[in-house]
């Protein structure tokens, strides 16, 4: 288990997290992305989106990290924000992320 940073809006948070955590937060992200890419494809077409099912990530470790992001709310995946929870019997932090720079900090940790 290595050291995950998570860039946020202002400021980082770095913790354990393990690479079978890191791949299924990848593959949850993944079914986000196609559902943002949807409901941006029916916003092109004049359509009326079917609602989507929002993201609820949990991974319990050294820290609870928690990773929630409602796409109905996002125009398309590069204006997506996510909300961002780790806590442990100690500290909370709630913040905001950027989808595309949490997938950056994903893909860095997972090729290190």
């Amino acid at each position: 288990m290595s050291q995950f940073t998570l860039n946020l809006l202002q400021g980082a948070v770095s913790f354990n997290f393990s690479l079978n955590g890191a791949e299924k937060l990848k593959q949850d992200i993944a079914v986000l992305m196609q559902s943002l890419k949807e409901i941006t494809l029916h916003a092109k077409t004049g359509g009326k989106p079917t609602p989507k099912k929002a993201m609820e990530y949990q991974y319990t470790g050294d820290v609870f990290f928690e990773v929630f992001c409602n796409p109905n709310i996002y125009p398309s995946p590069f204006s997506a924000k996510v909300l961002v929870t780790v806590r442990d019997e100690r500290l909370r932090l709630t913040s905001e992320a950027e989808l595309t720079r949490l997938v950056e900090d994903l893909e860095q940790y997972l090729s290190s």
